[in-house]
């Protein structure tokens, strides 16, 4: 059964390499570059006109590699991981027409706000729904409507409650992977590290399961998660996806993910911590999504409160930049303090495992 998470992440990692340069060749002849700011570190004025909506890639590739696994061992599709790649293509379509319209319209900010949030909303509301739908023969569905931190605790928060709280985490880190996407392969990297901790937390919480049995004798020492074997396989798309991905955004970038990408992904890393009931967890392992968004909050709520600005410029990579720092050396360093957080969750994560067994 663990073939399908070797199959999927190696389809993924193998159709972004080949297919990603076919897809810079048709976006630079019809013309679809990136939009630069002019108030931007100067350095990046010479990518403009770099393809963008390079996260039609790694969403396509993404698809594929998790279907073409099932039909290689066959294993059927289960609710959990169709969910989850369902909001990141909802996502990925919302972002798509912003990158479409700033591109092709020549309208710089995109969609209007208001359309935006709306494309939002009815994407991450319609997840949020049906993840409470499809219980298995167990009476496990998707998602739970308890808040989870290593599994879930506290009490039942409710349903109308609970897509609230899903809507603030899509959104949230949509946001946050959007903000980060800033640089040549940041994002890229960043997200590739958090998808290898989803796949090894499906894998464990796949042997740990409380379908196995184990619930008889310890209850504590299981988990449950309705589909974590699949959401790992979802996870080790996702990260050989983007990790091909990565051979072609890294500095100097080919093409750009745009928001098409962020926000897809942004999506899909909240869809798999709602789904593995991580909720909670997710705030660590993408630690430096929510340290970026977190340097925005504090550049406009100082600047409005005492009209002086914390950074030099915000998101927080930019920075750095304007400090002297190189591209490179602030991507590198960042996917370091990334892999750090992925580190402290994931240990964090058996932690909790280990106290309950």
């Amino acid at each position: 059964m663990m073939n399908q998470i070797l199959f999927a992440g190696v389809i993924g990692l193998f159709l972004t390499l080949i297919g990603t340069p076919l897809l810079i060749k048709l976006l630079a002849r019809k013309g679809y570059g990136q939009y630069i700011r002019d108030d931007g570190p100067r350095e990046h004025a010479s990518k403009r006109g770099t393809p963008t909506m390079g996260g039609i890639a790694f969403i396509l590739a993404t698809l594929a590699a998790y279907f073409l696994s099932k039909v290689i061992t066959g294993k059927p599709p289960t609710f959990s991981g169709l969910l989850v790649l369902g909001l990141m293509v909802g996502m990925g379509m919302v972002g798509f027409l912003d990158d479409y319209i700033k591109i092709v319209k020549r309208r710089s900010l995109g969609l209007r706000a208001k359309a935006k949030m709306a494309g939002q909303l009815i994407v991450g509301i319609g997840f949020a729904v049906l993840s409470l739908q499809f219980a298995d023969s167990r009476g496990q569905t998707p998602a739970s409507t308890k808040l989870s931190f290593i599994t879930d605790f506290g009490w039942t928060i409710g349903p109308v409650l609970f897509v609230v709280w899903a809507l603030f985490m899509i959104l949230a880190m949509s946001n946050g992977v959007n903000l980060t996407d800033g640089l040549d392969g940041l994002a890229t990297g960043a997200s590739v590290l958090v998808f290898g901790a989803y796949t090894f937390i499906g894998v464990w919480q796949f042997q740990e399961s409380c379908a196995n049995g184990d619930s008889l004798t310890n209850p504590g020492a299981c988990y449950e998660v309705r589909d974590p074997l699949d959401l790992a396989v979802v996870a080790s798309a996702l990260m050989g996806s983007c990790l091909g991905f990565l051979w072609w955004n890294t500095s100097p970038a080919k093409i750009f993910m745009g928001d098409t990408g962020s926000l897809a992904l942004g999506g899909v890393l909240a869809g798999l911590a709602i789904c593995s009931r991580t909720e909670l967890l997710l705030a660590i392992l993408g630690g430096l999504f929510v340290l970026i968004t977190m340097s925005v909050v504090i550049q406009v709520g100082s600047f409005r409160l005492t009209g002086k600005r914390v950074f030099r410029m915000a998101p927080l990579q930019h920075h750095f930049e304007l400090k002297g720092w190189s591209e490179v050396l602030v991507v590198v360093r960042f996917w370091i303090i990334q892999g750090i957080c992925v580190i402290v969750g994931l240990g964090l994560f058996y932690a909790g495992w280990a106290a309950d067994k």
